[in-house]
């Protein structure tokens, strides 16, 4: 947590990241949110500096549903709502979302913490960040830094909830999208339009930071114009090409020295 701290004061994030704990058992020292909201909702309000723990009883959208602690809602199931919100065409397209919409094992999870990160004395499950596309690029550059690992971003036009705080959650993978793009984010205006929604599990933190910590944040052909990272790589190719070229020489001049 002092590692994600120090990353974001450099970063300066415009809006600070939020981490999310899910457990069984009533949090010490943070207090119970004293109203209810959407689970996306809750997001919006520890990003403004409050500390704050949940149970099924602070929900007013199918947060419970995919966390778990509630049984399932037929009426969104059925397909009936987004169709009539103009979301979908037809019930059967908005019922399709429901078997693959990820979510957490039934009564696995009881309360659910959020703490802006720079409060936060526990080691969260999942961070969310708020990004610009650059400080989005820096964080994909360096999930792939020392792995080479491709990255993906998953997620549905409704539900963007359990996109970002359940899939990495249940995957151990980072997901984001881009604010404006879930429909109910969009319609409660919660973020700035353009802005990524970044997510990040417990077990991709460490691999995140330690990226960021060794890598270039700014590589330098980022800031010598399209010629000039042309002329580089160029350059480089060239030099491989020499490097190799010599190395098929002395293996030639090795092999022939041996048969004689």
């Amino acid at each position: 947590m002092e590692e994600l701290l120090k990353l974001s004061e450099r970063f300066n994030f415009e809006i600070p990241p939020v981490g999310i704990k899910y457990t069984n058992f009533e949090p010490r020292g943070i207090s119970r949110l004293q109203k209810k909201m959407d689970f996306c909702e809750m997001l919006k309000e520890a990003q403004s500096g409050v500390s704050f723990f949940c149970d099924v009883s602070n929900f007013t959208c199918i947060g419970p549903i995919i966390l778990g602690m509630r049984e399932r809602d037929h009426i969104f199931e059925r397909g009936l709502v987004g169709p009539r919100l103009g979301i979908f065409k037809e019930e059967r397209a908005n019922r399709r979302i429901y078997q693959y919409l990820p979510r957490i094992p039934k009564e696995s999870v009881k309360y659910v913490v959020f703490c802006p990160v720079s409060y936060a004395n526990f080691e969260p499950d999942i961070v969310v960040f708020v990004l610009t596309v650059e400080q989005t690029e820096i964080m994909l550059r360096a999930k792939s830094y020392a792995t080479g690992e491709m990255w993906t971003a998953k997620g549905t036009p409704v539900a963007t909830c359990a996109w970002l705080f359940v899939y990495p959650y249940l995957t151990g993978e980072i997901n984001f999208t881009i604010s404006g793009l879930g429909f109910g984010m969009k319609a409660r205006k919660l973020f700035p339009e353009g802005r990524i929604l970044f997510s990040v599990p417990w077990d991709k933190l460490p691999q995140i930071i330690e990226n960021l910590k060794i890598m270039e944040w700014v590589p330098e052909s980022f800031v010598i114009g399209p010629e000039g990272h042309k002329s580089k790589v160029r350059k480089i190719v060239e030099t491989l090409t020499k490097e190799t070229e010599r190395g098929k020489r002395y293996e030639e001049e090795s092999s022939g020295s041996e048969q004689k």
